[in-house]
Formats: structure tokens, sequence, C-alpha cells
């Protein structure tokens, strides 16, 4: 009997992991098939895409790309984009790692009260917000740029980063920071000469998942600004949608040029994503 189940044991393993590895392949389909669709489609004309949208472009028409382009005026959208970006991706590495690590060094009952605002902060959703961010930002003077929206990002996007770098300093061991302190080596030095490069793969881990939230996002840029000088890329594109008439061969070219940017970084950098969060996490 005891022979019997120890050889039943890999056939269930087995039947198991065939059972995940197929739940992925059908999470995939979901998750690829609307990319599939719009790239498919997009070197399509107007006529024979809505004549069939499953079919294969008799020819490649990057016509639509070049109209994509001056339309939405990818390079001004594009630098907005960038901007946004770049401004919030650096505010929340800066602030939420040294938070993060000051937390994590200076255990007691005002850090742990702190590190639990910040984590109870991360659980309130966004939309239940939205009307008092909008007030605070127009009282701060910070709506309606791209500066301004990058700095609105940095105070939504510190609660998770600090929870992930209050996790990771703990594999840090102390003795680092007392022997740079006993060298007569200040606190800011410490931190940006000694922790800062040791946080690399968690800061990686920030740095893309806030990279990829702020490229994709659409509602609150949407909220935020309302020149059309400082539009991102989405906000651009969704400017092709009209009352009584939608360009969908602009607007499907125009969603695969602001998606490739992103996705080759998140190919080029994806091994951080989970090692990062998962180190964080547990430790934390």
């Amino acid at each position: 009997m005891a022979q019997r189940h120890s050889n039943n044991r890999p056939i269930g393993r087995g039947a198991g992991n065939a059972f995940i590895f197929l739940v992925l392949i059908i999470a995939s389909i979901f998750t690829l098939f609307p990319i599939y669709m719009a790239l498919l489609n997009s070197f399509k004309p107007d006529g024979e895409m809505l004549t069939n949208v499953l079919s294969f472009p008799t020819r490649l028409d990057f016509g639509n790309y070049v109209d994509a382009y001056h339309k939405i005026d990818y390079l001004n959208s594009f630098g907005n984009t960038i901007v946004v970006t770049i401004i919030g991706v650096a505010g929340i590495i800066l602030f939420a790692s040294m938070a993060g690590y000051k937390m994590s060094r200076t255990p007691g009952k005002v850090s742990s009260f702190l590190f639990g605002l910040f984590v109870l902060s991360s659980l309130i959703p966004f939309h239940s917000i939205i009307i008092s961010l909008v007030k605070i930002a127009k009282e701060l003077k910070v709506q309606g740029t791209s500066y301004g929206l990058g700095l609105i990002y940095i105070g939504l996007g510190v609660a998770l980063a600090i929870f992930l770098y209050h996790g990771f300093v703990k594999s840090i061991p102390r003795d680092l920071d007392e022997a740079a302190l006993m060298d007569g080596c200040g606190e800011f030095r410490l931190y940006f000469s000694i922790i800062l490069p040791l946080l690399l793969p968690i800061t990686a881990t920030v740095a893309i998942l806030n990279a990829l939230w702020m490229w994709n996002d659409f509602l609150l840029p949407l909220l935020m600004l309302t020149d059309s000088k400082y539009y991102t890329l989405l906000i651009s594109t969704n400017m092709l949608f009209g009352e009584y008439n939608n360009d969908w061969s602009a607007i499907l070219s125009s969603l695969v040029l602001t998606m490739l940017p992103i996705i080759v970084l998140y190919l080029l950098l994806q091994k951080y994503i989970l090692s990062g969060i998962a180190e964080g996490a547990i430790k934390g």
C-alpha cells in the first residue's frame, strides 16, 4: 500500500502542474488577445477593419502609423509622458527609500505608527479621493501641467514603495551602518554612498511598477491636464474619439505606438519585478 501511494504521488503532482499550466495559458490568451487585435487591425484601412476585425490584413498599411503620429502630436505627447514618469518615479524612489530605511532602522512606536499609516493609505480606493484630490491640486497650483501631475503621482505612489523598501532594508546588516558611522560617515552620506546602492534590486522593482502605472494611467491625466500641449500619449489618443465618428485606424495605431516603449522597458527589466516584490514583502 505504501509503495502504491508513493507511485501515485508523482502522477498527482504532474496532473496538478498540468492544470496550473493550462490555467496560465488561458489567462495569457485573455491578456494578450486585445493587444493582438489592436496590432492586427492597426495595419488595415477602416473599410477592411470594419468588414472583418479577425482577418489578417490584405496588405500592411504603415500609413495608419504616419497618420496617427501626426494626429496625436506624438513627439510632444511622448515628451510629456516621459516628464511625468521621470518626475514621479524619481520622487517615489528618493522619498520612499529614505523613509523606508529610516523607519526600518529606528524601530519604535512612532515608526510603527507611521509605517501603519502608509500601509493603510495604500488600501484607500483612488475613486473615493478624486474630488478632494482635484480641489487640493487646484489650491496648490499643480493642476494642468506635466510637472504638477508628476508631483501628484509621487504622493499617490510612496505608500506601496515605502512598504517594499521597509522590508528590503531588513536584509541589509546593521553592522554596515555602525561601521560607517564609526568612521565618521554622516547620515546622508551613509544613505547615499552605502545603503542606496544596496537597494538596487528593490529600486528596480519600484521603478518598473510605477513607470508601468504612470505610463498606462488614463484617469488621473484626464482629470489634471486641461491644456493640449501637456497631454500624455493616452490623453492625446483619447482625443481621436469623436462624438459622431471614430478614426479607428489612427486610434489603434496610436495605442500600439503608446504601448511599445513601456513593453520594451518591461521586457528588458522584468527579472527584477517578482524578485524585488518577494524579498520586500517577505522580509517586511
